[in-house]
Formats: C-alpha cells, sequence, structure tokens
C-alpha cells in the first residue's frame, strides 16, 4: 500500500468516525462530553436548555402538543421511572413513530431531568 492510499484510508476512517459521533453518538462519549450534576435544579435549567416546554406540559407550564408530564412520576406503574429514561434516552426505541426528537442526552442529564419531574410532582 502506498502512503498516499494508506493517508486516504485514514482520513476515510476518521472522516466516518467524526460523522458517526456527530449523527448518532456513543452513549460512553454523551457521558463523557454531556456530564452534569444530577440534581433538580440541573434538571429544570436542562427542561429550559431542550425546550421541552415548547411540546409538553411541565409544572403547569408548557403547551400540549404531546404527554402532559404533570404527575407522570406519581401515575407511573414504574417506580424506578425506567420507561421515563428510557423515553429520554432513544424516544423512537420506544415509540417508532414519535414527533419526539432524540436530544442525545447523556445519563446524568437523564437522571436531572427525571429529578425534576420528580420534585415538582412532590410540590404538587
Amino acid at each position: 500500500m502506498t502512503r498516499k492510499r494508506f493517508i486516504l484510508l485514514a482520513a476515510a476512517v476518521l472522516l466516518s468516525l467524526f460523522v458517526w459521533f456527530l449523527i448518532s453518538p456513543p452513549r460512553f462519549w454523551l457521558n463523557i462530553t454531556k456530564s452534569v450534576e444530577p440534581t433538580a435544579a440541573t434538571g429544570a435549567l436542562l427542561v429550559e436548555k431542550y425546550q421541552c416546554r415548547d411540546c409538553h406540559r411541565i409544572a403547569g407550564r408548557g403547551a400540549l402538543k404531546a404527554p402532559n408530564l404533570d404527575g407522570i412520576t406519581l401515575r407511573s406503574d414504574d417506580p424506578l421511572h425506567v420507561t421515563l429514561r428510557l423515553w429520554l434516552r432513544d424516544p423512537k426505541a420506544i415509540k417508532g413513530d414519535t414527533a419526539m426528537p432524540n436530544f442525545h442526552l447523556s445519563d446524568s442529564e437523564i437522571e436531572a431531568i427525571l429529578l425534576y419531574l420528580i420534585a415538582t410532582d412532590q410540590s404538587r
């Protein structure tokens, strides 16, 4: 293999990795690059950052284009909130035709949003 071919192959591999990380970043990468302090306060900031209220009603505020999330942690028969975690992790894996985008949330972002939802439900 000539040096020029090797450089082209290496460039193609690096470009492919870059596109993969950009379009569908692996979980380990999300956990490294998007790590946050998993608190209810952080969750509140993330709900604003990702504009969740543009579609969902949360804590009495927001649109009703998507399910109302007021009381979601109280009415769930899933005490560990596994289903909510899965929705936040990859919505299309739960419901293929959902309009909810995949925000490529890290595990700590998911926990923070969940803590916020729990806190708002408990304060009702």
